[in-house]
């Protein structure tokens, strides 16, 4: 069995998502849980309080994928309706959340080893990768789930 490259930024966190074992730094996986958080639409932006964020980076890292003790509004609301967010559609919070910060950790990882490009389309108004030895786009990114109907707002 091949062993797979795993990512690491840091001794902070260390998760382990499909056979993969990532480990991240503080700040590089609070940036990666928010990132997915506002890909999701659960959230407006970025700009989150410290409280919102250490709420969110809890129910990304533990291992049950819950809030034990909710700091902030956002960690209240989600925790209150747990019911209605935690799945939609049958989709899992948690493993999207998860999936993302993953997804985004293993392009990176990717790039920095030359196996992939990354450049930015107009067209898209996103970054895009490629294969650094042909000009054909190496990766489309899969769709994600919206949470925007149950989205928390400040």
């Amino acid at each position: 069995m091949t062993k797979r490259p795993n990512y690491r930024s840091g001794n902070d966190y260390v998760v382990e998502f499909l056979h993969y074992r990532f480990s991240f730094g503080s700040c590089d996986f609070e940036e990666r849980v928010v990132a997915a958080a506002v890909r999701l639409e659960l959230v407006t932006g970025n700009d989150l309080a410290p409280e919102e964020t250490a709420d969110l980076v809890e129910l990304v890292a533990s291992p049950i994928g819950q809030i034990s003790e909710p700091r902030s509004e956002l960690g209240r609301y989600l925790a209150e309706h747990w019911e209605d967010v935690s799945l939609l559609n049958g989709e899992s919070l948690v493993y999207w959340l998860r999936k993302l910060v993953f997804r985004g950790a293993w392009l990176d990882h990717r790039v920095k080893q030359g196996l992939l490009d990354v450049s930015w389309d107009d067209d898209q108004a996103d970054f895009g990768y490629r294969d650094p030895d042909g000009d054909r786009t190496l990766l489309e990114l899969a769709p994600v789930p919206s949470w925007r109907g149950l989205r928390w707002d400040d």
